[in-house]
């Protein structure tokens, strides 16, 4: 299928649609692809012929698509004179609402980061060890430990950067992993794990470039969870066999080797 494009005043072709296939023809070292010329659109119909083939297509990468919204968005509150609503500019970009809010949270990522990932995406021989998915899972991950008290505003950028380069080296695999993070600071809400303990963990596992996510969930959720096992079992035994043994002494010299054995044990530990 052909590139379309436009003449630039520099003699040069500007695309309008096809950028994916574009992008391949490079990685594959080819000089000379088809293109469909057109006239020079005005600024804010080509924005929004670009949606509309990316709505029907769905081939833009999302960060990309969030700085033409972004775009978007001026040149239409330049032309109107007000500022938008999220269904105004949904509408002028044929999206949803719900996709409105996504770009929207994407063009809150660092921009240093931001710059890297697009360099990632103009560069034919980049394998994109990094995905703007991940980069999003990451800052809500990071968000959510700074809202909980576990990390205060000038230790969530360390953080953050400690985890996208886990996602690079390997160390965190899967993309919606962080949100294990995000699970410890509810945790942390609810006064099941102290703050203290939450972020001892938390900043070791951004100083150590091999710690886990599933370090830091073994070391506090799981921890708060075996914690939170034995003190049932435990109170379930006072209150239900303790007593049973009270009221019938003939089970204590029944069981009295096993108790015994279980007392001995117990003195052991502590």
């Amino acid at each position: 299928m052909p590139l379309t494009v436009y003449a630039s005043k520099q003699n040069h072709y500007v695309l309008l649609d096809g950028e994916r296939r574009w992008r391949c023809a490079r990685k594959l070292g080819l000089n000379k692809v088809p293109v469909i010329i057109q006239p020079k659109p005005e600024r804010v119909q080509n924005i929004m012929m670009m949606f509309a083939i990316h709505n029907a297509r769905r081939d833009w990468d999302p960060l990309p698509t969030a700085l033409k919204l972004q775009e978007l968005e001026r040149e239409l509150q330049k032309a109107r004179g007000k500022k938008l609503t999220e269904a105004d500019l949904a509408a002028a970009a044929s999206l949803s609402r719900g996709s409105v809010r996504r770009y929207r949270k994407i063009l809150k990522i660092p921009k240093d980061i931001q710059k890297s990932l697009l360099r990632d995406l103009e560069d034919p021989t980049s394998q994109k060890a990094l995905s703007v998915d991940q980069v999003l899972e990451a800052t809500d991950a990071t968000d959510l430990l700074k809202g909980a008290g576990i990390i205060s505003e000038i230790e969530e950028r360390p953080l953050l950067d400690s985890i996208i380069e886990k996602f690079k080296s390997g160390v965190v695999k899967s993309t919606v992993e962080p949100r294990k993070l995000g699970a410890l600071a509810r945790f942390v809400r609810k006064k099941s794990i102290t703050v203290s303990r939450a972020r001892n963990v938390v900043l070791k596992f951004s100083a150590r470039p091999t710690m886990t996510i599933e370090d830091v969930t073994s070391q506090t959720i799981q921890s708060a969870e075996r914690h939170r096992s034995l003190d049932r079992g435990l109170t379930a035994f006072e209150e239900k066999w303790l007593i049973e043994i009270e009221k019938n002494p003939i089970l204590a010299v029944d069981f009295r080797d096993r108790i015994e054995e279980i007392i001995r044990r117990l003195r052991a530990l502590l």
